[in-house]
């Protein structure tokens, strides 16, 4: 039995996968119990009355080349959401297994191992040292039960991010013990490398890619898991049949094309240098106690009273900006999460402050 296997769950590890309608383009289809005609108005290649592709091979290929890594490594998820919930059913059994996080960050974490009955472990960030890895604590609190830990770096809401060199001591701490999970959904505007190059090497390590942020298709939901093939074999026992759209690959297959990826990159630059721009400008607001370093397309800030900083970038007809309230999380009970906008609507941002 492999490291993988002992690892994850032994009722996914026994699984027989759903067996799919057979994807053969080149045959008429009667065996999926579609109907025969499109929809008036239908405009896809393939047609929104057949099932799409399971893994579409397209869309895995392109979505490799963006990540430099192997096809066979890479699983396309509806978002990062899907990713963390595949992996936390795949390897953590109800009432006994554990995840562990690191406080204050992305809370579907968390919320993924409550509806699947995991336990939370919580080692929380160092806020002293600008939420920083406690790397000491983690290692010590990762017991038997913890089967997944989850990083994410540039880390939200706070925006820093994690130290390369700690996250891949974490993980040769990690071998054989866990998986080591790197949500990484804001590293274009970090302006490093990603992670993604430490999986063939650190099977213990699964890296979390989005198309949401960066690459503007939210609404599109596009994610990739990027693991070890053993990783990845689990995980499509575990994964909905025909869970990514034919819309999705058709939009995602498009606004990845080459002649799309310079217009992407330029959007991603203007972020950047607004996000210097916002930050300069309003930790000089009278409103203001601090803006934490962001490596992400966002500001964590703290406000002497984030409530009536947070009604006033709400208020109609001034600002008119929705704003992120992370009060209630641990170390942050003054501060509000601002999402890098147009250099308009920054500008309105900057005035309400005022």
């Amino acid at each position: 039995m492999s490291w993988v296997e002992e690892l994850a769950r032994p009722d996914i590890v026994a699984l027989a996968p759903y067996e799919y309608a057979a994807w053969r383009p080149e045959l008429e289809r009667l065996h999926a119990n579609e109907l025969p005609w499109r929809q008036p108005g239908d405009a896809t290649r393939v047609g929104l009355n057949r099932y799409p592709e399971p893994q579409p091979c397209a869309l895995i290929e392109r979505l490799a080349s963006l990540y430099a890594v192997a096809p066979d490594t890479l699983l396309i998820t509806r978002g990062s959401d899907e990713g963390i919930d595949l992996l936390v059913r795949a390897f953590c059994r109800p009432g006994r297994d554990a995840i562990l996080v690191c406080p204050p960050t992305f809370g579907m974490y968390a919320v993924t191992a409550a509806i699947q009955g995991a336990a939370v472990v919580n080692v929380p960030l160092r806020l002293e040292s600008g939420f920083v890895l406690d790397e000491a604590a983690l290692l010590a609190r990762c017991t038997k039960a913890v089967k997944l830990v989850f990083l994410c770096s540039p880390n939200s809401p706070t925006g820093n991010l994690m130290s390369e060199e700690s996250v891949l001591r974490i993980a040769s701490q990690l071998e054989g013990r866990a998986l080591l999970i790197v949500d990484e959904a804001y590293i274009e505007f970090a302006g490093v490398t990603s992670l993604t190059r430490h999986v063939r090497e650190l099977p213990q390590l699964t890296v979390l890619r989005t198309l949401s942020k960066a690459h503007g298709l939210a609404g599109a939901r596009c994610g990739s898991v990027i693991a070890t093939t053993e990783v990845i074999a689990l995980l499509r026992k575990v994964i909905s049949p025909y869970a990514v759209t034919q819309l999705t690959v058709e939009c995602a297959l498009e606004f990845l094309a080459a002649s799309n990826q310079a217009a992407s990159l330029a959007r991603v630059a203007v972020i950047q240098s607004e996000r210097e721009r916002l930050a300069q400008k309003i930790e000089k607001a009278a409103s203001v106690a601090k803006v934490w370093p962001s490596a992400a397309n966002f500001l964590l800030v703290e406000f002497i009273n984030a409530g009536a900083a947070q009604e006033a970038l709400n208020r109609a007809g001034a600002a008119g900006l929705l704003i992120r309230d992370v009060r209630r999380q641990p170390g942050l009970e003054r501060a509000l999460r601002i999402s890098i906008g147009t250099p308009d609507q920054n500008d309105r941002l900057l005035e309400a402050l005022r």
